[in-house]
């Protein structure tokens, strides 16, 4: 089987077909280039919505005022919906045994401006709960983040991301110093860092503090939590008692879908899970389908091989050849087309991820494509396999041709 005449034997009658032999590789090759690049491109979209989902707590539920789309009892539509410091308190009554961290936050309005020396920059100044370090999933790489205390005493505390501690303090120390927010000085206790480049834009303050320093009275822009022990489904029924509560206290209609937005993250994870098990059962139907075409193609060009090679098999049986010679030698040969085309398609899907991976820099929408290298390796021995059985059809074939009719083929 693996004598050096057998080979010998198969490259030359590779090289006496070459056209032949390259469009069998070719089909080959194609199938696998395009698996690899469908499966890495799948990857690369996968990866941009983890990263964006791991920005902030995947189990978080978001709520957002809005402005009433429905008349209510009188009143008009087309009313905005504000918030109060009683929505975020009652609101955690409402579900408090399977609420894990919760924050209202408060955002600075007008001037944002956060100075350091002669350095001044312009930044989201938001006034937060302790909880925000975990619903955001900004944990500092420096001191801490704000605490019960700094909310009990109303400190004039500020944890800064790490990009604006660069552009204020350059390569200076920045815990301990004091920096001014529209000109009312607070120490910085924390420096964090996060995967969301939106976020790196925010400084965060406490919550008491922005509101008695800002003057925004009990206002708040938003309030988020993060729920445990939930199921999707428990979360949307959770989500109904929130409106029905937001509805009674800012009269309007529960059905308005425009009086409050809810952002429930476990619900849109769940979706997104779903809808990438689709587009990953549609790339391998896509990609099986590809490789499958290359097997029929290889195994139709051995038949024709076999065809033409009928009288030369004859003769090989009339000298004493056994079957098991030519179904070995037929079969070698649709196997070392395959090997060497897959492994080259393999190769080839592998570099253009990489290099479209180089040259396109990450977004919110597709991050560093991939291929799974298991998932490839077992898909060209899969496609290996497949060779050979589709080299042992036509193999058989040229084994149970008698000696006599092979001769007298022309």
């Amino acid at each position: 089987m693996f004598s050096i005449d057998t080979w010998q034997e198969i490259f030359a009658t590779i090289g006496k077909n070459k056209l032949r032999s390259f469009l069998t590789a070719f089909s080959v090759a194609w199938g696998i280039f395009m698996l690899i690049v469908l499966l890495g491109a799948g990857q690369g979209l996968q990866n941009a919505v983890k990263a964006s989902f791991e920005s902030d707590a995947v189990n978080s539920i978001w709520i957002y005022p809005g402005r009433t789309s429905k008349e209510y009892k009188g009143l008009q539509p087309g009313r905005l919906t504000q918030f109060n410091n009683r929505d975020y308190s009652e609101t955690m009554f409402l579900n408090d045994n399977n609420i894990e961290y919760s924050t209202s936050n408060v955002y600075v309005r007008g001037s944002r401006t956060i100075s350091y020396g002669k350095e001044e920059v312009s930044y989201s100044i938001i006034g937060s709960y302790p909880g925000m370090r975990d619903i955001e999933q900004a944990n500092p790489i420096q001191g801490r983040f704000i605490n019960q205390i700094d909310m009990d005493e109303s400190r004039k505390s500020v944890v800064l991301s790490e990009k604006i501690r660069k552009e204020l303090f350059k390569n200076k120390e920045a815990l301990g110093e004091w920096v001014n927010l529209n000109k009312i000085p607070f120490k910085v206790i924390g420096i964090f860092e996060d995967v969301n480049e939106r976020e790196n834009d925010r400084v965060f303050i406490p919550f008491t503090t922005a509101q008695r320093s800002f003057g925004m009275s009990n206002q708040i822009n938003n309030l988020a939590f993060t729920v445990t022990g939930l199921s999707v489904s428990e979360t949307e029924k959770l989500e109904t008692k929130l409106r029905k509560q937001f509805a009674s206290r800012h009269s309007f209609d529960p059905e308005d879908d425009r009086a409050m937005y809810i952002n429930n993250s476990l619900k849109n994870f769940q979706q997104i899970s779903l809808l990438f098990i689709g587009i990953s059962a549609f790339v391998w139907l896509i990609g099986i389908g590809t490789i499958i075409a290359g097997i029929v193609g290889v195994s139709n060009i051995m038949l024709i091989v076999v065809k033409e090679r009928t009288k030369e098999i004859g003769i090989r049986k009339a000298i004493g050849a056994p079957p098991r010679s030519i179904i070995t030698h037929i079969m070698m040969e649709a196997v070392l087309i395959t090997t060497i085309a897959g492994y080259f398609g393999l190769v080839l899907g592998v570099g253009v991820l990489e290099l479209f991976s180089a040259l396109v820099p990450p977004s919110d929408f597709f991050r560093n494509p991939e291929a799974n290298i298991q998932i490839a390796l077992s898909a060209t021995v899969l496609l290996i396999i497949c060779g050979a059985i589709a080299g042992f059809v036509p193999a058989r074939r040229a084994a149970k041709i008698k000696p006599i009719v092979a001769l007298r083929d022309e």
